[in-house]
């Protein structure tokens, strides 16, 4: 006959408190009896049965775990750049509070990916997506602010008068010394390594760098916090059911 109890949904041990039944000890889960063995489960008092139960559906961390969870954080924190930049350059507003949805979002991803599963490992992890995130997303804001400057400065001069040519010869055209142009590769390179630094080179400007390196910091803490997964049950035993009454 299949026991009763692996019917149930996972036992809870946070809230559950000792029975005051005079009929003796009693599982904090299912309240059923404890005649033989029994565990401790954050302190609660456990049978044998949802002990194996609990075990069974506490989610396990892995290598595909991990890489899932890596994946989620990495599009959301492509998401939380484009995000970021795309409003700074559409609205004009430097907002780095930005920065703290930013975390929100990559940390909720990663544990999203790994089912629940966090640990030192993704929150190192996600500090590190939510900190590329929202530095990156200075490349195409100033991109987008020299292209704008750019346009502006090309107008003005097309609106100014062109002196006249006529009775003057045509001056021969200069010699032009060719200049070295990094490669692609070494200019996005640079323009990596530019955006990474970009929080710190705000500090030229001593209050507005401050406090976008404070609000960045929260962000972090929030991935942080987030990625560090649900409490895990710290189960003790077996115990003999001789011993209860002396704990």
């Amino acid at each position: 006959m299949s026991d009763p109890n692996l019917s149930q949904p996972t036992p809870q041990f946070s809230t559950a408190e000792y029975s005051g039944n005079a009929g003796g000890d009693r599982c904090a889960a299912c309240k059923q009896p404890i005649t033989t063995r029994y565990y401790r489960v954050n302190t609660k008092m456990a049978c044998e049965s949802c002990v194996q139960q609990l075990e069974r559906q506490l989610p396990k961390d892995s290598h595909a775990a991990y890489v899932r969870g890596m994946l989620f954080g990495l599009g959301a924190a492509i998401l939380g750049m484009v995000l970021y930049a795309g409003f700074t350059i559409v609205t004009g507003f430097y907002i780095g509070y930005i920065s703290l949805a930013v975390g929100w979002l990559v940390g909720k991803a990663v544990i999203l990916g790994s089912k629940g599963i966090g640990g030192r490992r993704y929150q190192i992890a996600a500090v590190i997506l939510t900190y590329a995130a929202v530095s990156i997303a200075a490349i195409p804001i100033a991109i987008s602010y020299q292209a704008k400057e750019a346009s502006e400065a090309a107008s003005v001069h097309s609106r100014q008068p062109q002196p006249s040519t006529d009775g003057q010869s045509a001056q021969p055209d200069q010699p032009q010394t060719s200049a070295s142009h990094p490669s692609f590769g070494t200019a996005l390179l640079q323009l990596l390594l530019i955006g990474l630094a970009s929080p710190f080179l705000e500090l030229q400007d001593p209050v507005h760098g401050i406090i976008g390196l404070v609000i960045l910091a929260v962000g972090i803490r929030f991935a942080w916090k987030i990625t560090q997964g649900s409490a895990r049950a710290n189960i003790d035993g077996p115990y003999d059911i001789s011993a209860a009454a002396s704990v």
